[in-house]
């Protein structure tokens, strides 16, 4: 019988055969989608995804008007709920989000 080692040795080997596998058939599966897509004509924004001019980054989903703009532009109204990765990486680096007050 094995041993906790040898079966986590062979758990490990095994999924990382799985993901290189993954990897392979993902690239495999791209380039066939980029050929038919060629063929065919086809552009992202035929298949409504973000390319098609659905919502653009960066921009509030809240309807509050902002209090706050981050040091790449980014707007915040300071509410509630979970704060921005910029208002989390200013407060890291110990300023204050009243710096970046409009």
């Amino acid at each position: 019988m094995a041993t906790y080692s040898e079966l986590m040795a062979q758990a490990q080997k095994l999924m990382a055969q799985a993901e290189q596998a993954r990897k392979d058939e993902l690239a495999s599966t791209i380039a066939d989608i980029k050929a038919r897509m060629k063929q065919f004509g086809i552009t992202a924004a035929d298949l409504g995804g973000a390319a098609s001019g659905g919502k653009k980054a960066g921009k509030s989903k809240s309807s509050a008007p902002a209090k706050y703009r981050g040091p790449n532009g980014e707007l915040w109204a300071g509410g509630p709920g979970r704060k921005p990765e910029w208002v989390r990486a200013v407060l890291a680096s110990g300023k204050s989000v009243e710096d970046f007050r409009i």
